[in-house]
């Protein structure tokens, strides 16, 4: 069993704090915020004690691992905290915001001999499972280009003065928030990033969010393969990733319904049961804990997306594409 503490309760953290309740593997018995009396009627309803420093918590014998769900700009340096303090550490994507922040983040646990595990759910839900099996298998043939779309309303829900509603804590439009999860599909898939050329725009947020909506990219892979990412923040919900191959195509959309089509017949659908996705995410890092064993996202994966993020940030400042080496 795992023994977590949880730093950032807001509408997220409380989320993973409710969706490994009665886990086997994983428990959060500490959470840590600036302000812990605001938080009482959590700390009643969990069980779970809830303090205010996050050093203290780090010399704690009785805690194995933190998880992380703070402001993007904190997390390098809480992850580095904690991997010399010998804690594992799962945080919610984005990782760190630059490439060399995330190269330290993931030196740090390296060379500290622990367990970095990152939030990208999307990993666990059963399409992408499905869909992950039959490319590795052959099913359609040599990956020739990637599409992928994660865009819905979030921007129409941001105020002025979150931190999720500026552009030094949330780069590139949606990406952040969305887009990075299909990001870090494509890349599982396809491969580590190689150029990009992006696009991004405010169209319809109000002046005081001062973010984008309407962010979207092409994509050239050191494979060789292409690919297109949109992320938008003003329409209505949508999770697509699209695999074209050279003997057919696998598309999933949602967590649960994947279709495929070979080079001739009609599409078939594939309806997939539901599961936890946060809950399977976060014991699947315990197990990786308790085995001594890399996370499933790989380090080179990791600073490849995050790479990426900055590199939509330039191009669409400048109108060019950027090389990734």
């Amino acid at each position: 069993m795992v023994r977590a503490a949880i730093y950032g309760l807001g509408r997220w953290g409380s989320h993973l704090v409710e969706s490994v309740q009665g886990s086997e593997k994983i428990r959060i018995v500490k959470g840590i915020t600036r302000s812990p009396e605001s938080r009482r009627e959590f700390s009643q309803k969990t069980g779970i004690k809830v303090v205010s420093s996050y050093g203290r918590v780090l010399k704690d014998r009785e805690i194995d691992a933190v998880i992380l769900a703070t402001p993007h700009s904190l997390h390098w340096k809480q992850i580095v905290q904690a991997a010399k303090a010998g804690k594992h550490v799962y945080v919610e994507k984005p990782i760190t915001l630059t490439r060399r922040t995330a190269e330290k983040a993931v030196e740090a646990c390296r060379a500290a001999g622990v367990t970095l595990g990152v939030g990208f759910n999307r990993r666990f839900a059963p399409a992408y499972l499905e869909m992950l099996r039959r490319v590795r298998a052959g099913e359609i043939g040599n990956v020739l280009h990637v599409e992928a779309q994660h865009s819905g309303p979030t921007g129409y829900r941001l105020k002025a003065g979150n931190w999720r509603a500026t552009r030094a804590e949330a780069p590139g439009g949606a990406m952040t928030a969305r887009g990075i999860h299909a990001l870090d599909c494509m890349i599982h898939i396809a491969g580590p990033v190689s150029t990009v050329y992006a696009y991004s725009d405010r169209r319809e947020l109000p002046a005081e969010v001062e973010l984008d909506d309407t962010t979207s990219m092409l994509l050239r892979f050191k494979s060789g393969a292409t690919g297109y990412l949109g992320t938008h923040f003003a329409t209505a919900e949508c999770w697509r990733v699209h695999i074209f191959g050279s003997r057919g195509w696998l598309e999933m959309r949602g967590d649960s319904e994947l279709l495929t089509r070979g080079l001739e017949g009609a599409p078939q659908g594939i309806t997939l049961p539901a599961v936890n996705k946060e809950r399977a995410l976060l014991e699947g890092f315990a197990d990786a804990v308790a085995a001594k064993q890399p996370f499933m996202v790989e380090a080179a994966e990791l600073v490849n997306g995050i790479a990426v993020l900055e590199a939509i940030v330039k191009s669409a400042a400048s109108g060019k594409p950027v090389q990734i080496k």
